[in-house]
């Protein structure tokens, strides 16, 4: 039995980035030899198994043969006799086909090092074509280490192009898809991330209601340099597609979760309204903000101010004077006492009628 760290733990550690988690492999071992040893098994498709005191996750060496379509489509093969290079070769790309032994040595068999030192991304062997996943993993891969210098190689794009033009995108379920989304979205420049799929022709499979040029990426950018969470970097990315069905179908499209729809919907429709937000009458101000719930929902509010600010900001603004402007407006709102109204005696549809007036006029006195 041998055991080795694979993947981003190595890749990582060659960069000189911090290292989080780290897969293991085991090499030359039954599932029987790894039970009697205290590990615990917990792979449905494939043997892989927690270590009885760390915790952490052990897989044995496999193969793997192509038996449907999509990400899930097919049959592993574990057993003693997998050696570490099938199992490496299996894998998508040369810098995470990379193995590391518990003396330390590095074990290189695709020369993923080498490519680690090109700043290349580059798929390990033609199977990687079999698995759809892997057009959006090397996109996503891209946006991580664009700061570095890294690009997708050729050949690779190549292959990805043949995976995008197969139909076999379309197989991926979204929850798979959203998920390599949402981590591409959280990068450093997650732009890159739509570029290369532009690049590969998966962006009109996947996403064709979006404009993937680079000004109608530059809200993204912009977000991503504001380390702006996540619901506002997908409001940013999708701030372009103004049409209403668009957009639901996109969100629908991914099972976005319901804060990122939310604000993308929000983005689309109120945008302009917020760019010209000094220039609105109370009466428009009021029902902006009613719009929101700025009363129980401020920080929906806030998040819409931010997604807006970044799209300013990617048309070369030098500031966003709307940002505080839209905050005071909501302050004056959410300054109106309901108490005074209770104590007349209103209720229901009448007190609701003089808690909007008293805001309209509260707005009235802000916009002096």
């Amino acid at each position: 039995m041998h055991i080795y760290k694979v993947g981003g733990a190595v890749r990582d550690r060659l960069l000189g980035r911090p290292v989080s988690d780290i897969d293991w492999l085991v090499v030359g071992a039954t599932v029987e030899e790894m039970q009697a040893q205290g590990f615990r098994p917990v792979g449905a498709d494939f043997p892989v198994f927690i270590h009885p005191k760390t915790g952490e996750e052990y897989a044995l060496a496999r193969t793997e043969r192509k038996s449907g379509r999509g990400y899930g489509g097919f049959t592993f093969h574990a057993s003693p006799e997998v050696t570490l290079e099938e199992d490496l070769i299996r894998r998508d790309l040369t810098i995470n086909a990379m193995a590391e032994d518990d003396q330390g040595n590095l074990h290189d068999p695709y020369r993923g090092k080498a490519d680690l030192d090109k700043r290349i991304l580059r798929h390990v062997s033609p199977a990687f074509a079999e698995d759809p996943l892997r057009v959006l993993r090397v996109a996503r891969f891209a946006a991580r280490y664009a700061p570095l210098g890294f690009h997708v190689a050729d050949e690779t794009l190549e292959l990805m192009r043949q995976i995008s033009t197969s139909g076999e995108l379309q197989a991926l379920t979204a929850e798979r898809s959203w998920k390599e989304i949402e981590r591409a979205l959280m990068e450093a420049q997650p732009q890159v991330f739509i570029e290369v799929l532009r690049d590969c022709g998966a962006l009109q499979q996947l996403m064709p209601e979006l404009d993937p040029s680079p000004q109608a990426l530059a809200p993204l950018q912009q977000a991503a340099g504001h380390r702006q969470p996540l619901h506002v970097r997908w409001a940013c990315l999708l701030q372009g597609v103004r049409d209403t069905s668009q957009l639901k179908a996109v969100n629908h499209r991914f099972k976005a979760p319901r804060e990122c729809q939310e604000l993308a919907l929000l983005v689309g429709e109120c945008l302009p309204l917020a760019h010209r937000a000094m220039e609105l009458e109370a009466a428009a101000l009021l029902e902006l903000l009613q719009k929101f719930d700025v009363y129980r929902r401020p920080q929906r509010f806030e998040d819409f101010i931010a997604a807006c600010e970044m799209e300013a900001l990617a048309r070369q603004a030098e500031s966003y004077p709307q940002a505080a402007y839209l905050r005071g407006a909501a302050s004056a709102a959410r300054g109106v006492d309901v108490k005074p109204l209770v104590a007349q005696g209103l209720t229901g549809q009448a007190l609701g009628e003089a808690l909007k007036a008293e805001r309209l006029q509260a707005l009235t006195r802000y916009k002096g």
